[in-house]
């Protein structure tokens, strides 16, 4: 693989020591049913960086985004809570436990929130733009965007080649999710391609059913400071279909990536319109080549339980179909696996199904793509990059030695209480980030 060309980089959110099972995001089923489970930080941590061995071992350049740190004790002063660290929590847990679990969320693990990306091929000022999501529609997620700003500013740190642009207004007009309602299309990484941004609803509109993320409002925002030209940037309303069975995001009813958009039938509330304004965007860019995924074929309900496309769609090195990277609940649901096989066997965009295990994860309503961040990078961007959080495997090695020095191998709610576990978390974190040599966001 040339080190000139334009490459598509993952950051990978690297699990933090309290992942946990709190039930906190309405919407996401995963997240509900197993609320109150006991979880495996370490196991969950060693699955994720075990995924990004995986693409570095095929050829892949992987980042890592780390975690965020946690507990969030000046949320909880925010909510009134005063003293040392130690009454803080003890006050917290006994008065209000689901604002300590919201301040030891460690959501920020699902990189695919954590911002959107418009690679410098398709923006007017030719810089990569990145706009930290403010993720205004959950508590637990809505205070980590400015921990998330400042780690993308401390790895995207070059102006010359980088904008780094804050949330959005922290209203719920302007509600963002990040990524996960963000697909680019185009004919190869490095050129001009199309941005299509899927939203749930309108500003100032009531939706009735599991909320809707995602507004137009905050969509059209992003596509003005990441100055995008109108003509090659596509809004497409999620279905309420969808959503209220419980593709909380639309990147668990829909991927892409060059020219493919694989997607399910229920993904957009007018696919043909949707199809035919990304057609007439990409013009004489690409030809699209859409994959549906009928609803005969894969029922909505086993297509959000098994996150067939919560997967990751990618141009494997030396193969010439794309290769789908989905979780191994994929091929344990029938129909997903059977529709997973004649895939692969027609002559279309995608030639190969890989499953891999990231159940800790998927138990909270995550699967492969969304602990991911996709940045096409030109290789003087990759240079200018902040270059600890790039992998090889000694660097994966290193920071496994840690999660397992680090990390509990089961945590419950009632362990949240613990005061010892702050400082198990703080110190876990602060390991991690002088491995990635990040040290200015201790």
């Amino acid at each position: 693989m040339s080190s000139t060309e334009t490459l598509e980089v993952n950051f990978d959110g690297l699990i933090g020591p309290s992942h946990n099972y709190g039930g906190m995001s309405d919407g996401n089923l995963a997240s509900q049913t197993n609320a109150g489970d006991v979880s495996n930080p370490r196991e969950a941590a060693l699955q994720g960086l075990e995924k990004m061995r995986m693409l570095v071992q095929a050829g892949f350049v992987q980042g890592v985004l780390p975690p965020l740190e946690r507990p969030n004790l000046g949320f909880l002063v925010d909510a009134g809570f005063q003293g040392s660290d130690v009454a803080i929590i003890e006050a917290a847990a006994k008065s209000a436990p689901q604002l300590l679990k919201a301040a030891y969320s460690a959501s920020s693990m699902w990189t695919a929130n954590a911002a959107t990306i418009s690679p410098s091929a398709d923006t007017n000022d030719g810089r990569l733009h990145l706009t930290a999501a403010n993720l205004s529609s959950m508590l637990h997620r809505s205070i980590e965007h400015p921990e998330t700003t400042a780690s993308l500013a401390a790895i995207f740190d070059d102006e010359d080649h980088f904008g780094v642009h804050s949330a959005l207004p922290m209203h719920a007009d302007f509600s963002d999710e990040g990524a996960a309602n963000h697909v680019r299309l185009s004919a190869q990484h490095g050129t001009p391609g199309v941005e299509l941004f899927v939203f749930g609803r309108e500003a100032g509109e009531n939706v009735a059913g599991f909320p809707a993320r995602q507004t137009r409002v905050a969509s059209q925002s992003v596509i003005r400071s990441h100055q995008l030209a109108e003509s090659r940037a596509v809004l497409a309303r999620q279905s309420e279909t969808a959503i209220n069975a419980g593709a909380f995001h639309n990147d668990v009813v829909s991927v892409g990536t060059l020219d493919t958009l694989f997607f399910h039938e229920l993904a957009f509330a007018d696919t043909e319109a949707t199809l035919s304004d990304l057609r007439v965007a990409a013009n004489d860019l690409f030809e699209l080549r859409p994959v549906m995924v009928p609803d005969a074929e894969v029922p909505l309900t086993d297509a959000i339980k098994s996150y067939l496309f919560n997967s990751q769609l990618l141009q494997w090195p030396g193969e010439d179909r794309l290769v789908l990277l989905a979780p191994l609940e994929t091929q344990e649901t029938d129909t997903t696996r059977a529709y997973c096989e004649r895939l692969v066997e027609r002559n279309g965009p995608i030639g190969r199904v890989h499953y891999v295990d990231v159940r800790q994860s998927m138990r909270n309503g995550g699967g492969p793509a969304c602990l991911r961040l996709r940045v096409a990078m030109t290789a003087a961007e990759r240079t200018s990059c902040h270059q600890g959080v790039l992998l090889d495997e000694a660097k994966i090695d290193a920071l496994q030695d840690v999660v397992r020095a680090t990390y509990r191998d089961r945590l419950s709610a009632a362990d949240l209480a613990d005061p010892a576990f702050v400082n198990e978390c703080l110190t876990a974190r602060e390991r991690l980030l002088r491995e990635l040599d990040l040290e200015k966001l201790i």
